[in-house]
């Protein structure tokens, strides 16, 4: 597997420890992304964890057409901006539009490419053009196997930089299952890959006009996943979920995922012989 280097203190894939990618679905004002990745570093600097910052511009995909989508590329980057200067830790975020690679990839030190956009072959071709680290979510539709198609047209458009995520394969009607076959199976593409456990217990659409989820849940796949040999683990929370703009049902509560931590980084250990 090719490692990927994002600086000296977090490096994807081999046997480095476990990266955290955590931080709210969507941006929904400077204090909550403020206030949240001040206690993301925190917690991980305690756990010495490797730590990138994540929150959304926009959400383009909402179930609805009246959801909340955030502040836009140019007013989210300049907030990103602030947090990562502020606290000196990476951050990423998703694009939509093969345009927005080239203003995302000023800031970004991670550009996500969402499940669903995941064959778009310009908005793939425009990110790995930044040089950045490219990191695709797998579509919910997509098998692991096929992934390799994502990888070459990056490969070919000038990057190894590349992470993949599993977030869950659709199951029927407003249901994800995860098959954890699909970590190694990746791997063996040759490039390290993330774990999305808030996405994966997703219900998409499951209260009508807006994505429903299982956050109870996130635990238990977190941990199965860390067994599997997960390089990244993908984790969206809130200080109240139950109140948030967007994904609340499946996001983890900020005061509840350093237990969770926890139990991954022992499990990660154990897996890449560090205990």
């Amino acid at each position: 597997m090719n490692e990927v280097k994002l600086n000296d203190h977090i490096i994807f894939g081999g046997n480095s420890p476990c990266v955290l990618i955590a931080g709210p679905c969507l941006i929904e004002s400077k204090q909550l992304i403020d206030e949240t990745a001040a206690a993301l570093k925190e917690i991980t600097g305690k756990l010495n964890m490797p730590f990138v910052f994540k929150a959304s511009f926009d959400k383009a995909n909402r179930s609805s057409i009246f959801s909340d989508r955030g502040p836009g590329i140019e007013h989210g980057l300049e907030m990103l901006a602030y947090v990562k200067e502020k606290y000196s830790i990476p951050v990423t975020s998703d694009i939509h539009e093969p345009y927005q690679a080239e203003l995302a990839g000023e800031v970004l030190d991670i550009i996500q490419i969402p499940a669903f956009l995941c064959r778009q072959t310009d908005l793939l071709v425009a990110a790995a053009k930044t040089g950045k680290i490219v990191n695709v979510k797998k579509g919910q539709f997509i098998a692991p196997w096929d992934m390799k198609n994502v990888v070459v047209k990056l490969r070919e458009s000038g990057t190894e930089k590349i992470l993949l995520t599993e977030r869950g394969t659709t199951f029927g009607y407003n249901q994800l299952i995860v098959d954890m076959r699909s970590l190694p199976i990746m791997q063996e593409l040759g490039v390290p890959v993330v774990f999305d456990a808030t996405h994966s217990v997703q219900i998409p659409g499951g209260q009508g006009t807006t994505t429903g989820g299982n956050r109870e849940y996130v635990p238990v796949l977190a941990r199965a996943a860390a067994a599997v040999g997960m390089d990244a683990l993908f984790a969206e929370v809130h200080p109240d979920p139950d109140h948030a703009m967007s994904d609340g049902p499946n996001m983890v509560r900020l005061d509840q995922l350093e237990s969770m931590l926890k139990q991954v980084k022992v499990i990660d250990q154990i897996v890449k012989g560090g205990v």
